[in-house]
């Protein structure tokens, strides 16, 4: 039993790392929004790159943070009826619904993403939403990890709670 333990806390280990990463990509926003405001409404001259910027940060902030988020239990959900649960209760609907809808959509959110990222990567694709046309190949790339890394931490959260049920202790 120990190699499972030892893989489930490698995964903890990478989405709190994701998370530490992630975090910095907030301060890239605040940065860059206010040099852009400051440059737009006291200059009067505007950046054509910002609006990118703005746009790849954040979402390499919340890719990245998905895992961490899951590892934490801080995602948003809707528990009318989850909160009324036993643990063990709690541990079989997630084992469920995992099955179900979680590792459904992220294999077809990991296909997706990959196959974003290598087009992507293949066609040199830039973004169209400004005249900066930046390169889109690293941003897809993140969130491909990003969605990688959600679906590992879906699994060990997934051997956690199949082990909760069948044992009725914590794994770790």
């Amino acid at each position: 039993m120990k190699l499972p333990i030892k893989i489930i806390r490698t995964i903890d280990r990478i989405s709190e790392h994701s998370g530490s990463t992630a975090k910095w990509f907030a301060w890239v926003l605040v940065l860059v929004g206010a040099y852009d405001t400051i440059m737009r409404h006291f200059f009067n001259a505007p950046t054509i790159w910002a609006y990118d910027v703005l746009c790849m940060s954040g979402g390499t902030l919340y890719t990245l943070g998905w895992s961490y988020d899951h590892l934490h239990d801080a995602h948003t959900r809707v528990d009318m009826f989850y909160q009324r649960l036993s643990p063990r209760g709690k541990a079989k609907l997630d084992t469920i619904l995992s099955l179900f809808l979680f590792f459904p959509l992220m294999i077809t959110l990991d296909i997706t993403a990959t196959s974003w990222a290598i087009r992507a990567w293949r066609i040199h694709e830039t973004m169209t939403t400004t005249f900066w046309y930046p390169p889109a190949a690293p941003y897809r790339t993140i969130v491909a990890i990003g969605v990688y890394l959600l679906t590992l931490q879906g699994v060990a959260k997934f051997i956690r709670d199949i082990y909760f049920v069948v044992r009725g202790e914590h794994l770790d």
